[in-house]
């Protein structure tokens, strides 16, 4: 059965606290234990130098064994925990009163014994003789003859079998059962308020799960996350910085999500548009080929010249389209990057004029430049300030009446030169202003507001964006359309001479 992360930390959280309980009782019966051992062998410290005081246990030749066995069933009687033995200097058990099989060793290590008579800090545990493995406090002391020097000793296990047959019972009475029903209740206590506060510290995390799992495929959660900004108080705080951390990866992901929605939108209709622009182009090339085709014979030479030419400018209408959407896809795909380099807008103006010079004669149509004095050079790519001139005049040409007039005007700003392209005509619709340099619009419309966005403003825009500047279409009272847009300084100021063009 697979657990959720919530109840693999509760599982984990019972694991060690029963766990800790257990190690803490522990510790506790075995200091208890420890204690009561010290305790014990403190008290019982002189017990076997008294023993050993007695005269009668040993005489000039060695030790008196009925006048011991005596002494030690007087002993047992008074102290029923406590054993006596008497060893050699070797260990070895030279005399006791332990019923027949008790005795389980015939020899007591002595090493704990010379601890115990150097004063060694207590505990201290020694060999019980009537075990094999078990270790007990004992209470220790030289014995010697009348007029001889020590040549044994009195050895005294203070808690003896009687002692340990009496703890055997007290383990499984009333008290213990009661330490336990405490311990395991202690323990409970320590589970509800352990649980108590894990749903504390793991609710954030509950939000954040929950607001997880609402996230939808539109890029933002179902519902808002709650304010959990970083503040004094919370800012150490992991779960609060993951919820900020989410909350502003689903905002980004929310932000473009739609704007890959708009750009998925913009894209289908500007295939739309120029399926249309392609098609009226394409259907007049095809007719007046599908005509000098079936009538070559019999058309006259004028028509047949006039035919032509149409079909020659329909065919540059279209490869001028391609052109368009070539230079434009390369621009949104990053493959075109600005060489920048200092250089004169008022020559390059003064070159563009030139360009446009006979087709606004031509229509009628006049061209002013408006330019401030000492003007600076600005630091561009030439080739692409240029096409941008290009496709603004030709725009503000095309949708000029006869008799009007479309200006250029530089200003210098401080930092930047500000580039205003304004016509006289009638201006662009509100309502398609919005959208003016997000797609192109249908330029078959006979609509004047509908034929001012196409291919050549959203180029103009992604080329002043590689220049870290924006086109915007500007209201300065006028009749017909104004756009404008800035361009950095150089850091060096042009040539005071600067020419006026009119």
């Amino acid at each position: 059965m697979k657990l959720t992360l919530s109840q693999r930390l509760f599982a984990v959280f019972c694991v060690l606290l029963l766990a800790c309980c257990g190690a803490s009782a522990w510790l506790q019966i075995r200091a208890n234990d420890l204690r009561e051992k010290e305790v014990i062998q403190s008290l019982s410290r002189g017990l076997a130098g008294h023993i050993a005081r007695d005269g009668a246990l040993a005489d000039a030749n060695d030790i008196h064994a009925p006048a011991v066995r005596r002494l030690f069933s007087q002993l047992m009687v008074v102290n029923p925990s406590v054993e006596v033995y008497l060893l050699d200097n070797a260990g070895r058990i030279r005399a006791d009163d332990a019923p027949p099989g008790h005795l389980m060793r015939a020899r007591v290590d002595l090493a704990p014994v010379q601890q115990f008579l150097s004063g060694a800090a207590l505990p201290i545990l020694g060999d019980d003789p009537r075990s094999i493995d078990k270790r007990k406090v004992f209470s220790a002391a030289r014995l010697a003859a009348p007029g001889k020097p020590p040549f044994s000793y009195v050895y005294v296990v203070l808690l003896g079998e009687e002692h340990d047959q009496l703890a055997a019972q007290a383990s499984a009475s009333a008290v213990l059962h009661t330490t336990l029903a405490l311990i395991g209740l202690v323990t409970l206590l320590g589970l509800v308020a352990g649980v108590v506060a894990f749903g504390l510290v793991t609710r954030p995390l509950k939000r954040l799960t929950d607001a997880m799992r609402r996230f939808d495929a539109s890029g933002a959660p179902a519902a808002p996350l709650p304010d959990v900004r970083a503040s004094s108080e919370n800012e150490r705080d992991e779960i609060v910085v993951l919820e900020n951390a989410f909350a502003q990866m689903a905002a980004r992901i929310g932000k473009q999500w739609r704007e890959l929605g708009r750009q998925d939108r913009e894209r289908r209709e500007l295939v739309a548009n120029i399926s249309h622009d392609l098609r009226t182009p394409l259907s007049s090339l095809h007719g007046y080929l599908e005509t000098l085709s079936l009538k070559a014979d019999s058309l006259p030479d004028a028509d047949r010249r006039r035919y032509l030419s149409i079909a020659l400018a329909q065919s540059a209408k279209v490869g001028h389209l391609a052109q368009s959407l070539f230079e434009l896809a390369r621009l949104e795909h990053g493959m075109v990057q600005p060489e920048a380099e200092p250089f004169s807008l008022t020559d390059l103006v003064q070159d563009v004029f030139e360009k446009f010079g006979l087709a606004a004669q031509s229509r009628g149509v006049h061209l002013t430049a408006e330019i401030a004095p000492r003007l600076p050079s600005v630091r561009a790519d030439l080739g692409m300030i240029e096409r941008v001139l290009t496709n603004l005049l030709d725009n503000a040409i095309r949708h000029t009446p006869a008799g009007g007039t479309v200006q250029v005007s530089l200003v210098n700003a401080t930092d930047k030169i500000e580039i205003t392209v304004s016509d006289s005509g009638s201006g662009i619709a509100p309502e398609l202003r919005d959208a003016l340099f997000q797609r192109p619009f249908i330029s078959g419309d006979t609509h004047r507001g509908a034929s001012r966005g196409g291919l050549g403003l959203l180029i103009v825009q992604r080329m002043l964006q590689l220049h870290g500047s924006q086109i915007r279409l500007i209201d300065d009272g006028r009749a017909g359309a104004a756009f404008r847009f800035e361009l950095p300084v150089t850091v060096s100021p042009a040539s005071d001479t600067q020419s006026r063009l009119a």
